[in-house]
């Protein structure tokens, strides 16, 4: 069915514009009017082509905006199965999350996200692959395939990131031999081999006590009340790709949620943000404000980030930006013992999530 409706549709898109050209060849060649040079035959002649001209324009417009609306449809779709939709509520934990790609009209970028209630507690990742747009998608589907497993079949997150570790480097390998097949898979001076994931893993038991494990990411804020304070500060490891992870991965204790805390987790987007006169983005100063809001939801939290977001770009982010938000409320309603990874609607409007 695919191969008969394919080349219905290219005849479609080129008949009518074919048509009209027709016409306007067949009214020059073969109408009185137009092998008269009188100033009336030559305006008439040149109504004919310029309305011939007009529909010929505007149908390939309407012929490419059609085409655009299903590519952005297409893409959509892509990002919904690559970083799944959170739901908002996962084994007594709220959530909320949201990317904004740098490519303007673009759906997809390069930071990645996800949940995971596990046996071991839920388990949550972010981060972001080198460069954005579709030449990353490939990436974050590995980084995220391997997660979605490694987190419930792995006891320590040691092991979930050594898993990561080695999804990353045999998809790289494969990825230059595809790119390179003739110089095999090292390759120095190829963009592959300057690929790297920044990654931050975390461990939250149903105590509230959180660990976590560190490559290159920036470390997430705390928020409890009007309190806004880094997570942790110790120095994190090397992102993943260029270099081997060390022998010994030992989780970083990284305290205690209470209930009603929330985790503010991000990418290097959302600091690195600039306005038009190249100041950062304030974000522990737009998180304190927003600690002073009522009522604090992680809803509430991501929309106003956003909103602040965007307008100290002015719209226009230069990086991808991923925010994640985690609440503790088990202390306020039982835990459901939910298990497998999340999915369902991200609380943000769509519009602001794909600008």
């Amino acid at each position: 069915m695919f191969r008969i409706r394919l080349p219905l549709r290219r005849a479609a898109a080129f008949g009518l514009p074919t048509a009209w050209g027709a016409a306007a060849v067949t009214y020059k060649l073969a109408c009185p009017l137009a092998q008269q040079d009188g100033l009336g035959a030559r305006i008439a002649t040149s109504a004919v082509f310029f309305a011939v001209g007009t529909g010929i324009v505007a149908h390939v417009r309407g012929t490419l905006l059609k085409e655009l609306t299903r590519i952005r449809r297409i893409a959509r779709a892509a990002q919904r199965v690559l970083v799944r939709p959170l739901p908002p509520r996962i084994d007594g934990l709220h959530l909320a999350a949201a990317q904004l790609p740098a490519e303007r009209g673009a759906c997809v970028g390069g930071d990645l996200y996800e949940v995971v209630a596990t046996e071991h507690g839920v388990r949550a990742v972010i981060g972001d692959v080198r460069g954005h747009g579709l030449a990353a998608l490939d990436t974050v589907a590995a980084v995220l395939g391997s997660f979605r497993e490694a987190a419930h079949d792995e006891p320590d997150l040691g092991g979930v990131l050594r898993r990561l570790d080695r999804t990353l480097a045999r998809h790289l390998r494969e990825r230059a031999r595809r790119e390179h097949p003739s110089a095999g898979p090292a390759v120095a001076d190829s963009p592959v081999a300057e690929e790297f994931v920044t990654l931050l893993l975390l461990e939250i038991a149903p105590d509230g006590s959180v660990h976590a494990l560190n490559c290159g990411h920036p470390w997430p804020y705390r928020v409890t009340g009007p309190r806004v304070e880094p997570l942790e500060h110790a120095d994190p490891l090397p992102p993943l790709g260029p270099f081997p992870l060390p022998p010994a991965l030992p989780p970083v204790s990284c305290g205690h949620l209470p209930a009603g805390g929330m985790l503010v987790l991000f990418t290097d987007g959302a600091e690195d943000a600039r306005d038009r006169r190249g100041r950062f983005f304030p974000l522990r100063a737009a998180l304190t404000g927003a600690a002073r809001g009522s009522p604090l939801t992680p809803e509430t939290m991501l929309r106003t980030l956003l909103t602040a977001l965007l307008r100290h770009t002015a719209g226009l982010p230069t990086d991808d930006i991923a925010l994640l938000i985690l609440r503790n409320e088990r202390a306020c309603r039982r835990p459901e013992g939910t298990r497998g990874t999340a999915r369902a609607t991200t609380p943000h409007p769509q519009p602001t999530q794909h600008l």
